[in-house]
């Protein structure tokens, strides 16, 4: 099928285009398909292999995987060309090959990215066939176009206040060199092109040189009077003079009043602005020969320096987004939770209009918020903290201070390298951030600690390398996932080789780059989140989810100081575990903290025997006899995280057990047994290894001893649907060392092996008694900011004002109505408004199910064997129970809100 041509008014871009959509990336080191090969295979998918210039190993092996997704998916009519399309999509990805771009294949096949992505991503569902290289590049694809997407609909909507309309369209053509300037600004001076707030402060950098360059006529006023009148750019003949007599180089200076203006207007820092521009842009404008030229630039120059960029990265074109081609189309179903926030919350004749919630904007605002709040603090201990650093037997201060300057050049430098050329100074800005608000979090625990212990000598704590490290790291993740630099894809997995690896900062990179180790650094999160009471409810979410990989899998590398607590408890305690059955229940309230944890690793107390196997029942007391030894010290440290991992084991468990297990409630306690009983004895299952792996296999083996036909097949299609979950925990599971493969590999080879005799207790007429249930809260953090319910209201909530920095405008409500208390209510029929809104019955009752929708088995998997993929060797004989009852769970909650509505209305009723 023929490229379709794109909607532009510019000759040049028309010459240019056949170039982009249909040559090779690396057409001369691809020798051409032969015709001669492939009379085995469809001629329509011979020509698309053609059209798409892919070699002749690249279709035979996409072709072979086309006949294994052909026997498995349900194919319709016009789906098999956009399979063929995503074949050779993952063939190319896995074999390293220069073919062609995503958007060639886009274009070949009819599709937009975001369905692309989909429809790859289903031959995974049915055949377990994507590597993980090729799930890497689909998630970096996925953030990229999410983050372009966002950049363009912010840069249309900036460039619609910036330039006038004209009749000859001549600012049309202007704001396409702009973007396309900006597309190729951004691919030179980053490596991690999916980060959000340096592009979009590129961007801004972009905007102003065009400005500046163009014709004042295509200005509208605000920006054409914020242009410095000083400004007087030597001309043609002054520069060629320039040129041969070779004088100095005279550097394009900063309009600071136009790029003040342009950051005002877009909620952005200037300061960070202008050092992106003195040093990404700046290097950009030079390696264009830009930075010394007054003229517009040259819209071919630009154009074609793009081209190769876009063919060289077989990527997306950006300038799609300028033409509005159905391969970027935004995808109009999904539709996220910011862009839901009313646009308005009063009517048009009393109400103050509030801007939508976009990424850019509420990326925008949160480093707002975090600049302002950490304006007060500065890069120096406070007179607070000087004064408890005194106190201390021994002083802290220089050790403080070097490991700071030795850090910071550690931080600033891998920075860079992870994020792109002349980065290095953003790792500084970042790293000052992170210093700022390593004191203040630094001071408030002292201050608690002060009042807690009554002392001001904390000579040991302040002493400590690791504490100080491991705060620090809190406090620099804190700065990067507020500028969105850390956030959690594919389940917290950063696989992909080592060009993915050097362009992520994602968590846990900083614990890399201090040689931090995970289970040292999970001390210090929570009384971090207890001493900042101004984080965001966002920010408490990422530490908490950081926390929860912690205790998943980080902590249980290989070489995690855990390893050597675990060991220690079990060489002085034998049998007992490291936190007692009887505080299962009990809810999870402790008064350690990072000093605590940090100084005191062990603690006093009684220990408790654990409920082995049948030998012991739980009417039993829960004491030592008199005739031991006195048992050595508890750890606190330890004590906790174990506390902390059983009740993120089973918050999973019973997730899984809902999808699953309905209609055997009974199970999900004796799973938990099990699932316990690994954990607390066979903890050496979890080297190297996932929670999940374990979990999923306790379930299994109940299932099987109690004859109820669970599939694996089933169990990884629910578990797909959890939150925080990526496939690589059921693909890629550790088998011996060096070795992976499936989870029903592990299954088999592994976790039956070591817990065989176990298991077969639980079918014995005397199982092993049940481990009690963990009390389970919403979160084991408050959020004092966040929306709290009036009593006795339906649909009221209030919440603190976090700021006073923070106008309605910037709070924007998710609600239908804001009031601010404090400032000027209006008209008293805005009382009248909320009486209205109070008393109304008309309550949203579209909520999103909670367990998602149905899982659908998957039809095959890499690790079934002739249909095998059991231990015995059976096969399955059909989950049509299980399915019937995962159906059921998608109405329940429908049927419970009817008979709300149901009840509400026979309430009215009773009161007429």
């Amino acid at each position: 099928m023929p490229p379709k041509k794109r909607n532009s008014g510019a000759t040049q871009s028309k010459e240019m285009k056949p170039t982009a959509e249909n040559a090779s990336p690396e057409k001369k080191e691809s020798p051409e398909l032969s015709l001669k090969k492939h009379g085995d295979k469809d001629a329509e998918f011979v020509t698309l292999c053609k059209s798409l210039h892919v070699t002749d190993p690249v279709c035979d092996r996409a072709w072979t995987l086309w006949k294994t997704v052909q026997e498995s998916v349900d194919e319709a009519a016009d789906s098999q060309k956009k399979l063929w399309g995503a074949c050779l999509f993952v063939t190319v990805t896995d074999m390293d090959a220069t073919c062609f771009t995503l958007t060639q294949v886009l274009k070949a096949v009819c599709l937009n990215v975001k369905q692309f992505i989909d429809l790859v991503r289903k031959l995974d569902v049915n055949l377990d066939t994507i590597s993980t290289k090729v799930n890497s590049a689909l998630s970096r694809l996925d953030k990229k176009y999410d983050v372009m997407l966002a950049l363009y609909q912010r840069f249309e909507k900036t460039c619609k206040k910036i330039f006038n309309l004209t009749s000859d369209g001549k600012e049309r053509e202007t704001v396409r060199t702009c973007w396309t300037m900006f597309l190729l600004a951004k691919g030179r001076a980053l490596q991690m092109e999916d980060d959000l707030v340096i592009s979009f402060q590129l961007l801004l950098c972009t905007l102003e040189l065009i400005i500046k360059r163009c014709s004042p006529d295509l200005l509208q006023p605000l920006y054409k009077s914020a242009i410095s009148k000083i400004q007087s750019p030597p001309t043609r003949t002054s520069r060629r003079n320039q040129s041969k007599t070779k004088s100095r180089v005279v550097e394009p200076e900063v309009d600071v009043q136009l790029l003040e203006t342009l950051c005002k207007e877009n909620e952005c820092s200037a300061e960070e602005v202008k050092n992106v521009y003195q040093t990404s842009f700046m290097a950009f404008l030079e390696s264009m020969d830009l930075s010394r030229s007054p003229d517009f630039p040259q819209v071919n120059d630009v154009d074609q320096q793009y081209e190769e960029h876009y063919l060289k990265s077989r990527d997306i074109d950006g300038r799609m987004f300028f033409n509005g081609d159905e391969t970027v189309l935004a995808p109009k179903v999904k539709i996220s939770q910011v862009e839901r926030t009313p646009k308005k919350n009063l009517s048009d004749e009393d109400g103050v209009l509030v801007p939508p919630q976009t990424p850019i904007r509420a990326a925008m605002t949160s480093i707002q918020l975090l600049r302002g709040d950490l304006t007060s603090s500065g890069d120096q201990p406070s007179a607070n903290l000087v004064t408890y650093f005194k106190h201390c037997t021994v002083d802290p201060t220089q050790d403080v201070q070097k490991r700071l300057e030795t850090l910071g050049q550690v931080f600033s430098q891998r920075f860079g390298q992870a994020v792109g050329p002349r980065c290095v100074v953003y790792g500084r800005q970042r790293f000052t951030l992170g210093v700022r608000l390593y004191y203040r979090v630094m001071e408030e625990m002292l201050k608690s600690e002060e009042k807690r212990l009554s002392v001001q000598n904390f000579s040991k704590l302040l002493n400590d390398s690791t504490f100080h490290t491991s705060l620090l790291a809190c406090a620099l993740e804190v700065v990067m996932a507020t500028y969105g630099e850390s956030s959690f894809k594919n389940g917290g997995y950063s696989h992909g080789g080592a060009d993915s690896a050097e362009t992520d900062v994602c968590f846990p990179w900083i614990l890399n780059v201090f040689n931090l180790t995970a289970f040292d650094f999970y001390k210090v999160i929570e009384s971090f989140i207890k001493a900042d009471p101004t984080l965001s409810k966002e920010i408490v979410k990422h530490l908490e989810t950081c926390e929860n990989l912690i205790m998943e899998r980080l902590a249980w590398r290989t070489g995690s100081p855990l390893f050597e607590l675990l060991k220690q408890e079990h060489e002085s305690g034998g049998a007992e575990q490291v936190e007692t059955p009887a505080n299962f229940s009990q809810p999870l309230q402790h008064n350690h903290t990072a000093a605590d944890l940090y100084l005191s690793p062990m603690r006093p107390g009684l220990r408790v025997l654990p409920p082995e196997s049948s030998c012991q029942t739980s009417s039993q007391p829960a004491s030592q006899p008199t005739s031991q030894p006195p048992r050595p010290l508890k750890s606190n440290s330890l004590s906790l995280f174990y506390k902390k991992l059983y009740r993120l084991a089973y918050t999973r468990l019973k997730m899984l057990c809902s999808y699953l297990l309905s209609s055997h409630p009974e199970f999900e306690p004796i799973i938990w047994t099990l699932f316990q009983h690994t954990l607390q004895h066979e903890y050496e299952l979890m080297r190297d290894r996932h929670l999940d792996q374990l979990m999923m296999s306790a379930m299994y083996a109940i299932c099987k001893v109690k004859s109820v036909d669970l599939r694996f097949k089933t169990i990884v299609t629910a578990y797909k649907n959890m939150a925080n979950t990526s496939q690589e925990t059921f693909k890629h599971v550790l088998i011996t060392e060096g070795h992976y493969d499936s989870i029903i590999v592990f299954y088999n080879q592994v976790f039956m092996q070591k817990l065989k005799t176990n298991i077969l207790q639980y079918a014995s007429t005397r199982p092993p008694t049940l481990s009690p249930i963990p009390q389970i809260p919403c979160s084991p953090y408050k959020f004092p900011n966040s929306p709290l319910r009036v009593p006795g209201s339906n649909n009221v909530y209030i919440s603190p004002l976090k700021s006073a920095r923070m106008s309605p405008g910037i709070m924007t409500p998710r609600s239908k109505m804001l009031v601010s208390i404090g400032e000027s209510f209006g008209p008293s029929n805005r009382f009248q408004k909320i009486n209205q809104m109070v008393n109304s019955s008309d309550r949203s009752l579209k909520r999103t199910l909670d367990h998602g929708s149905t899982p659908k088995p998957l039809k095959r998997l890499r690790f079934d064997v002739d249909g095998q993929d059991e231990a015995d060797g059976s096969k399955s004989g059909g989950d049509s129970t299980l399915i019937q009852k995962l159906a059921e769970m998608s109405s329940t909650r429908s049927r419970m809100q009817e008979q709300k509505m149901k009840e509400d209305a026979e309430s009215r009723m009773e009161e007429l």
